[in-house]
């Protein structure tokens, strides 16, 4: 199903207001559907990202906006609502936040350890260098508001 066709789905069964707009669309990170399918069953509420590659015209996630998650095969999977966005520094990612990330074992660790790794391939990607001290955070809350089944 696409982006758009499961949004006014959401629309018709009143699970998000009629006048409501699409903030994004996206697939999560590295392994896009078990991602998705931890939004899903309520293990993954959370994400992270860079805020320093967002371009100058790229509008910031806001809090209270609807994305719609994809999988692999850029199919619609779930409408979630931002019940959070804040801007924190890399190494200020807490174990509260590592945990509702969903990922691996839950743990600080783990997240350290996998998002170190994605990131200094997302800044290598737009030509920068990540740098754990000084890397800008993005951090999300989210809830699923209309799921595909």
């Amino acid at each position: 199903m696409t982006p758009e066709a499961l949004f006014e789905k959401a629309k018709k069964a009143h699970a998000i207001p009629d006048d409501a707009q699409i903030q994004s669309t996206f697939q999560f990170g590295v392994g896009a559907d078990e991602l998705a399918d931890l939004v899903l069953s309520g293990i993954k509420t959370a994400t992270t990202s860079a805020l320093d590659l967002y371009q100058d015209d790229d509008p910031l996630p806001q809090t209270g906006a609807y994305d719609v998650v994809l999988n692999s095969q850029n199919q619609a999977v779930c409408v979630i609502k931002n019940d959070r966005v804040v801007a924190t520094k890399y190494l200020e990612v807490d174990a509260k936040h590592a945990y509702l990330e969903g990922e691996g074992d839950r743990s600080l660790a783990y997240w350290r350890t996998v998002h170190h790794a994605f990131f200094v391939k997302a800044y290598q990607s737009e030509g920068h260098v990540f740098d754990e001290k000084n890397a800008n955070m993005l951090l999300e809350t989210f809830h699923v508001v209309y799921p595909t089944t």
